[in-house]
Formats: structure tokens, C-alpha cells, sequence
């Protein structure tokens, strides 16, 4: 798949069935980013590769509203994965070439700072709500 492949619902929940099998151990330690976190210095980017993105339309600008109907928050490890939502609407995959585990990753942009962030795909966490209005 090309990076810029929009990634389908069905897609994204497969790819996170096949990365929560995995069960080898890794330096790139997705298993271990449940809730989103900053890029560490040391992560080994080059044996990850861009599935595709999340991102619908590249040119639009897509909503920051956030969805967490239980309570969770933006940094909550159990937060839902709602595709049409902050910051999921913004997002790339990537797979690990070593081991196939698989994460969503997008760029932080502050007033003074840009931080890539990542965390790991759990399919059960992923969810079909539409974007708000």
C-alpha cells in the first residue's frame, strides 16, 4: 500500500487484529504505547514503514473534536479509537518491518513546538462514529 492509501475501517481493524497476535518481543516495544505518547529520541523509525493514513482528505481541515463517551481523555490507554475524530482524523500507520506490530502516529503541532506522537492499534478500542457536526 502507498502512504497516502486511505485506510478503510475493516483495513484498520485487521491490521490491529494481526498486530495484537503478535507476541515477539521487539525494539520497536509497540506492544507498550497503549495511550498516545511522544516519539522517544531512540525509537527505531527505520524499521517502521507507512501503510497508509487515516487522513480523508488532505486539503480539508478536519474537526479537533474529540470522542470519549465513557470518561477517557486524550492521553487515557482505554480512549477509543473514533476515526473521524481528534487525533485519529490526522493520522498515519505504520507497521514494524521486524515484527508487524502496528501504530497510528501524527505531529503535535504547538505555538512554540511540533512532537510526534504514536500509539499502538488495539482493535478493540476502534470505533465507526461519524465526525461531528
Amino acid at each position: 500500500m502507498a502512504p497516502d492509501h486511505l485506510i478503510s475501517l475493516d483495513e484498520l481493524k485487521t491490521l490491529a487484529a494481526a498486530s495484537g497476535a503478535v507476541r515477539q518481543a521487539c525494539a520497536c516495544a509497540l506492544d507498550g504505547y497503549r495511550g498516545w505518547a511522544r516519539i522517544p529520541p531512540d525509537f527505531p523509525q527505520a524499521q517502521m514503514r507507512t501503510v497508509g493514513t487515516l487522513m480523508a482528505d488532505p486539503y480539508a481541515e478536519p474537526t479537533y473534536a474529540e470522542y470519549h463517551p465513557h470518561g477517557t481523555n486524550y492521553w487515557s490507554p482505554e480512549a477509543p479509537i473514533a476515526l473521524r475524530h481528534f487525533p485519529y482524523n490526522r493520522c498515519a500507520v505504520q507497521q514494524c518491518t521486524v515484527c508487524g506490530r502496528a501504530a497510528l502516529t501524527y505531529v503535535e503541532a504547538g505555538g512554540y513546538y511540533v512532537e510526534p506522537r504514536l500509539r499502538a492499534l488495539d482493535a478493540a478500542l476502534i470505533v465507526d462514529m461519524p465526525a461531528p457536526d
